[in-house]
């Protein structure tokens, strides 16, 4: 909990006056719930036993002043209190997802989307409970426990020992559920992600469960995961619970020792009857807040749970750093010098020796797996090289800033991703929208004649994952977003498998003509694809073992040769 609030506290300073304010009202509140009770005094002594009829007027004035008083100062500590700690966690959720889109593409991997997706939402809500309502509450009932406590005493010390000897030996008891709170809020939110990443899978593949009618099967595993977090969910609920009969029966042998030390000196004269009342009004008035506080500290262990998933989250860092030379310079050239890459130790590249001039394509073929997209994702830095070294120009590849780096890259994938947002907005993805530009980029993509023809033409909003475009338009859009950005280094992974022949024959055509220009990286299955490339690099388990143009390597390449007639098999 200490680490909790040191962590969290710091972030009041911003909202210092709506803290005071905050402050006032839970002040309110606590006064007028220590009044109530101390008012039970007067009213027994001066109305009905004094019989003071100036009193009688008097007193329920008092009453509903108290009562209006506790009733605006929660208002005004709820509103102030839930606007500091929603906007805190607005920050605190802006602030971990900006972390966690600067950790490398290697982390993203071996994450399910559903568990980051379960932190940045289930468990930042977790905690905005805890620093909104819950830290405004702890702090409100606090201070009515000590202003009620302020009564107690002030109306009998003796019997206050009493009937406050609860508190120090329900602290035990209570400790203990709390510890026990912790790990069942903090199992509860693994089960929470687990349900989340199940979710998100489902409808992620929802063609590939339809096409296998594997509804069933699906529908089952979620019920796992649902069931094991309705049990976790039970078990919080019975133990957060018996905080109530803990308290309840301390508190009434308390209460019930008070009853026969109170009585008896109100007998004897010692204690008036307006006196003994209040003490037992503010002695009863007092267990609630305790109960409130400890159910509310059980409560706050969702959130110690949920933060400490978060820290964990927070506390993971790129592995690769940017460096700080800002690329503003033609690049003229790309060199690598016995580059290696490992994946968790397993090789994926070996010795890999290359030159790639402006104005030059190299082309990248090979078997899956072979190390085609291994290479450019290292031109990119997704990963690092264990070892050798990446050149832009005389430049080392680790010496760049990366944003910098890949303002100057364009890479088209098989995979295409189409956001769910205008044609426009796709096309200049990360850029400032240029219509004429956008139109430009789509012309030379061989995509305008569809997209003008859609209702709102280049402002047509897309589907999630462009679910409203067929795949060779999705691929289209893809290149057409690549082109937009006039790169220097321009990288195509499969960029033309999802159109038909002809359709790949004016794409590639379009290719070789804007490739004048930059340096141009093209991975293809297809042999046809790569035919006009300036050299063809053909990979074999992570090396390169031939390179040269069509014509050399069809003479003296025996892969080469391989992968050829495999292609006209």
């Amino acid at each position: 909990m200490k680490e909790f609030l040191k962590q969290y506290i710091p972030y009041y300073k911003d909202y210092k006056l709506k803290f005071f304010y905050a402050f006032i009202g839970m002040a309110l509140a606590a006064g007028g719930t220590a009044g109530s009770a101390y008012v039970v005094k007067p009213l027994l002594d001066e109305i009905f036993i004094a019989k003071d009829l100036e009193m009688l007027y008097t007193i329920p004035a008092l009453v509903i002043l108290l009562y209006f008083a506790k009733g605006f100062g929660k208002y005004i500590q709820s509103y102030y209190i839930s606007y500091i700690g929603q906007d805190i966690i607005r920050k605190i959720r802006d602030k971990l997802l900006g972390h966690t889109l600067t950790l490398d593409i290697d982390f993203f991997q071996k994450k399910q989307g559903g568990e980051l997706i379960s932190r940045i939402t289930n468990d930042i809500n977790k905690i905005q409970s805890a620093v909104s309502s819950q830290i405004a509450e702890l702090i409100r009932e606090s201070l009515t426990i000590f202003a009620l406590i302020f009564v107690v005493i002030y109306q009998s010390a003796e019997l206050a020992f009493y009937g406050l000897v609860v508190m120090p030996i329900a602290i035990i008891p209570l400790s203990k559920l709390a510890k026990k709170m912790k790990k069942l809020s903090y199992a509860s939110q693994e089960s929470i992600s687990d349900i989340t990443s199940h979710l998100s899978e489902t409808f992620n593949n929802i063609e590939i469960i339809k096409a296998n009618s594997t509804e069933k099967i699906e529908t089952d595993k979620f019920e796992k995961h649902n069931k094991k977090y309705f049990d976790i969910s039970i078990k919080s609920v019975k133990t957060n619970e018996l905080v109530s009969p803990i308290m309840e029966t301390l508190g009434a042998l308390a209460i019930a020792t008070v009853i026969v030390l109170g009585g008896t000196k109100v007998i004897d004269g010692e204690l008036t009857v307006g006196e003994f009342f209040s003490f037992m009004t503010a002695l009863f008035m007092l267990y609630t807040p305790i109960k409130k506080l400890s159910s509310l500290y059980n409560k706050m262990q969702a959130a110690l749970a949920a933060n400490d998933r978060i820290n964990s989250l927070f506390s993971i860092k790129s592995e690769i750093p940017s460096g700080d030379l800002i690329l503003n310079e033609e690049i003229n050239k790309i060199t690598l010098n016995n580059v290696c890459l490992k994946y968790d130790e397993i090789p994926a590249l070996e010795d890999i020796n290359l030159e790639v001039k402006k104005g030059e394509t190299l082309a990248l073929v090979g078997d899956s797996g072979g190390g085609k997209s291994s290479l450019v994702n290292l031109i990119i830095r997704f990963y690092e090289t264990h070892s050798g070294e990446i050149k832009f120009n005389d430049k080392d590849i680790k010496s760049i800033d990366i944003k910098s780096l890949r303002d100057a890259v364009s890479i088209v994938t098989q995979r295409v991703y189409i956001f769910n947002d205008t044609v426009c907005a796709n096309i200049a993805y990360g850029q400032e929208v240029d219509e004429q530009k956008v139109i430009n980029a789509l012309k030379q993509a061989h995509a305008y004649d569809f997209v003008k023809d859609m209702d709102n033409g280049i402002y047509t909003k897309l589907d999630e994952f462009g679910t409203n475009l067929s795949g060779g338009q999705r691929q289209r859009i893809a290149i057409a977003r690549a082109l937009y950005k006039n790169p220097q280094i321009l990288i195509l992974d499969e960029a033309t498998s999802a159109l038909d022949n002809e359709s790949e024959s004016i794409i590639s055509e379009v290719i070789d003509e804007i490739s004048k220009d930059k340096i141009t990286f093209v991975i293809a299955h297809r042999l046809s694809t790569v035919k006009h490339a300036t050299n063809i690099a053909v990979f074999k388990k992570g090396k390169i073992v031939c390179i040269g143009n069509e014509a050399t390597l069809k003479k003296e390449c025996e892969e080469y040769q391989r992968l050829h007639n495999l292609a006209n098999i």
